[in-house]
């Protein structure tokens, strides 16, 4: 890994004068896979809502390798290669699943490479192959969570951004997408995920934030993280 590929820096979030975060700062390198954790209202999705351009943000510093992101439009971060999973899915519930897919793609002409992209993405979640000709809103809330995933790796993505994308889901569903980011990450993906499942996470990524009252309160290795008596108490329940 050469140099940070996303670099954050004094970036704020306020809705009507509520500050949701404050002062953020962080950067995930080429292939690293780099997760936020922290309780409801900690600020977690409104910082990631705010890099991608979807929420009102103040920012001192905000790229995302040569491309300035401070005031891009949120359909051009994704230009930029960056994918994003939004919490909830927000899949388009009257269209099919490939037809969901190929909406993700909407950044590239159609040419062989998205026939590809398709494959790997059916490869990847073998349920949406199957599936392909069903509306996206007659699928269970995993097949919907895959989906947004097969979507957001459809424009090719140098980095993922994912929002909470156990909510909701049983054990079993949760433990699929975990192997598939795992996996994802090992390809040279990076990944940047933020979750309240602090188990998840410390699996999925090397390195973690913990966010309180807006702010980033601790930072570390998940090894060094997992074993520190408070994230042990708030976040493991040990």
């Amino acid at each position: 890994m050469s140099g940070p590929e996303l670099t954050v820096a004094g970036l704020g979030v306020s809705y009507g004068g509520v500050r949701a975060a404050h002062d953020i700062g962080f950067s995930v390198a080429p292939g690293e896979s780099v997760g936020i954790i922290g309780a409801n209202g900690a600020g977690k999705t409104s910082t990631l809502k705010a890099i991608m351009g979807l929420a009102p943000r103040v920012v001192r510093s905000l790229r995302f390798g040569e491309h300035d992101l401070c005031r891009m439009p949120a359909h051009h971060v994704v230009r930029a290669g960056i994918g994003y999973v939004p919490e909830g899915r927000h899949v388009f519930p009257g269209l099919s699943v490939e037809k969901n897919l190929l909406l993700g793609a909407y950044t590239r002409p159609w040419k062989a490479q998205t026939r590809a992209s398709l494959d790997e993405v059916y490869d990847l979640f073998p349920v949406l192959g199957e599936m392909r000709d069903r509306l996206a809103g007659a699928l269970s809330g995993g097949q919907q969570q895959m989906l947004a995933i097969g979507r957001a790796l459809m424009s090719r993505p140098r980095l993922v951004v994912l929002d909470e994308p156990s909510m909701g889901l049983s054990p079993k569903l949760v433990g699929q997408i975990v192997e598939v980011l795992k996996k994802l990450n090992a390809e040279g993906l990076s990944i940047l995920l933020v979750e309240q499942n602090a188990k998840l996470t410390f699996e999925v990524t090397g390195r973690c934030l913990v966010m309180e009252n807006g702010e980033i309160a601790m930072t570390g290795s998940c090894e060094d993280l997992r074993g520190d008596p408070k994230v042990r108490s708030i976040y493991l329940g040990l």
